[in-house]
């Protein structure tokens, strides 16, 4: 598989943890055993193909965000320093089911963006940053991009289905 299509990022290895090869992980998705649970995953630098690696066990970091895990042959604090950076990555056909009415985030990238629902998009969404709290990046029509909290008080509807979502902007939130 080389295609980015049939990739979701899942973390990025944001640093090392020891001396004994364990790397600290900022996970982009929303399912632990991603990074808890033994087995394979791919890693990738950025502009290279992915690579299979094992990923023995991993924890979760109490009170952070952050998870620690010990891949199959990262034996050392060397071994790690040369995978900081890249991203974690797994096939997207491991994608979890969800019920009728979840979604998974990435599946908000490339939706339209309405401030009412009968009225015309005001831009689309471009990207979405995931740092303590998810952030939409959106592309204004005007050209300008501007970031949205993901929450339920500005985000209030999400319409996959039909490819929008309402957002409702505190005043001076789009003139940012």
């Amino acid at each position: 598989m080389t295609n980015p299509d049939q990739w979701l990022i899942v973390g990025k290895l944001v640093g090392v943890q020891g001396l004994q090869g364990q790397i600290r992980i900022n996970p982009e998705s929303d399912f632990p055993e991603r990074f808890t649970k033994p087995g394979y995953r791919w890693l990738q630098k950025k502009g290279e193909k992915p690579r299979k690696i094992k990923l023995l066990r991993g924890r979760q970091l109490p009170g952070k965000c952050i998870y620690v895990v010990t891949f199959a042959g990262i034996e050392n604090r060397n071994d790690a320093k040369a995978i900081v950076g890249d991203s974690l990555l797994v096939p997207a056909n491991e994608r979890p089911v969800l019920s009728d009415n979840q979604f998974h985030l990435l599946d908000l990238v490339g939706l339209e963006v309405r401030i009412q629902p009968d009225k015309p998009p005001i831009g689309k969404v471009t990207n979405l940053i995931t740092a303590g709290n998810d952030l939409l990046e959106i592309m204004l029509l005007n050209g300008r991009s501007v970031l949205i909290p993901f929450v339920d008080a500005i985000v209030p509807k999400v319409h996959l289905k039909d490819g929008w979502l309402l957002i409702t902007p505190p005043p001076g939130l789009l003139e940012l």
